[in-house]
């Protein structure tokens, strides 16, 4: 799909489809206008976010249809992030080849950008009779729109899309060691250094958390270490991105119920969305160094898995009594934190499917934030806000960790109870980030 900007006149567009926000959008033309405010006088149309009414042969008009788009009673970046997306997806469905989004001007350009690599996501395929056609041309028209501005949003939204494929890939064709290379030729293309560490090498760090997880599968675990470190970075900080990486969790021993089960496929989206937003790191060029580590496993119940009761020792020296096998995912980040700390991260950022807890307490609506780092924090919280993506801090008071501690061991991987579950988890990963 090739998408650029225009900045010519909208009457002259010879396109299937011309995209057109119903609030603060750019003139069409006195024809058009006038068919507009009378369908809008009519009732026949609300300008609704989500709302889109197809008007073919517009009058004055050289695209041969005008979608017209809700998007509320003003325009914001969130209505043309989803405006953006909602018209790629529609024009595609239709089978066009040629579509043009029409904005005021280049104030959202970025975020459009982004909504259309996103509309225009495909899913691996997989479908003998796969019918997807995708368009050849995407025109955005934003007058005064800054080129640079475009491009980061194509960018973050390839990084979004490369996490999302990474996601639907089943788990038969994405092992530990399928995600480590596919991780590391997307890393070396995207510029960035990149390490992988195998069964021998994690060994040798001491990684007995990450590798009592990995013992009832097969597939052997895989540590991947990306950095950017570019020569102008600006400051001594260095922001290290962890994610964590079951490529299938069945729950070990304390095994999964069956229903389901199909989707534990996705129990390595922090590791996807960590290996989408350095890739995209690198890309933007950012003046920062920035490093990501992604701890890959498979979760398997087997005469070699580790046991309910069974103690190991991590990277750090700390020994962890194995209450419950589906509780793998803090097993692998802390090893995973341990390193990072170890490698010199200043600022540390994971992201996991860590508990069911956090979902039940809030949904998909917000994302839980559990942090020791205030400032960091409140940054995260305020950038999720001009994006659309809303973050809530959960406490983290150190009476929490109580039911983590072990009667034999140091820690426990899980509490006496399910009270506080996504709370208690953050705490024992808090422990390996000294």
């Amino acid at each position: 799909m090739n998408m650029r900007l225009h900045d010519g006149p909208l009457a002259g567009l010879e396109t299937d489809a011309l995209a057109w926000p119903l609030a603060n959008g750019p003139s069409l033309g006195q024809a058009a206008d006038e068919r507009v405010a009378a369908l809008r006088e009519s009732g026949e149309m609300h300008g609704k976010p989500g709302e889109l009414t197809l008007l073919h042969e517009p009058k004055g008009l050289q695209s041969r249809r005008l979608m017209l788009m809700g998007v509320g009673d003003s325009l914001d970046a969130t209505q043309v992030f989803r405006m953006a997306g909602q018209a790629v997806r529609a024009a595609q469905k239709r089978r066009f080849k040629r579509l043009a989004i029409a904005l005021p001007d280049g104030e959202f350009v970025r975020v459009a950008a982004e909504g259309c690599v996103y509309g225009s996501y495909e899913q691996p395929k997989y479908k003998s009779d796969d019918s997807n056609v995708p368009l050849d041309e995407i025109l955005i028209v934003a007058p005064g729109a800054d080129s640079a501005a475009f491009d980061a949003g194509q960018i973050v939204g390839e990084s979004v899309n490369l996490t999302r494929r990474l996601v639907d890939i089943p788990a038969n064709d994405l092992g530990p060691v399928e995600f480590a290379d596919m991780a590391e030729s997307v890393g070396q293309a995207a510029g960035l250094d990149v390490e992988v560490l195998d069964e021998a090498g994690l060994e040798a760090l001491g990684a007995g958390s990450l590798l009592s997880v990995a013992k009832g599968s097969a597939r052997p675990p895989r540590l991947v270490r990306l950095a950017w470190n570019p020569s102008d970075a600006t400051g001594d900080s260095h922001l290290f991105l962890v994610g964590k990486g079951v490529t299938f969790d069945t729950g070990g021993l304390s095994l999964k119920p069956a229903g389901s089960m199909e989707k534990m496929k996705y129990d390595m989206a922090g590791a996807a969305t960590m290996l989408g937003s350095i890739t995209a790191v690198a890309q933007l060029r950012i003046r920062q160094r920035v490093s990501c580590l992604l701890g890959l496993v498979e979760n398997m119940p087997s005469g070699s898995a580790t046991r309910p009761g069974d103690i190991v020792q991590a990277m750090n020296g700390k020994t962890i009594e194995v209450i419950n096998t589906d509780a793998e995912g803090r097993m692998v980040l802390a090893d995973a934190l341990t390193h990072a700390v170890r490698l010199g991260a200043t600022h540390l950022i994971d992201a996991a499917t860590l508990t069911g807890a956090v979902s039940v307490a809030l949904g998909s609506v917000n994302i839980g934030l559990l942090g020791n780092d205030e400032s960091l924090s409140a940054h995260l919280t305020a950038t999720g806000q001009t994006i659309g993506e809303h973050f809530w801090s959960l406490p983290m008071n150190d009476d929490y960790l109580e039911p983590m501690k072990g009667d034999l061991s140091d820690l426990r991987n899980a509490g006496t109870d399910r009270k506080a579950g996504t709370i208690t988890a953050a705490k024992f990963l808090e422990q390996f980030v000294d």
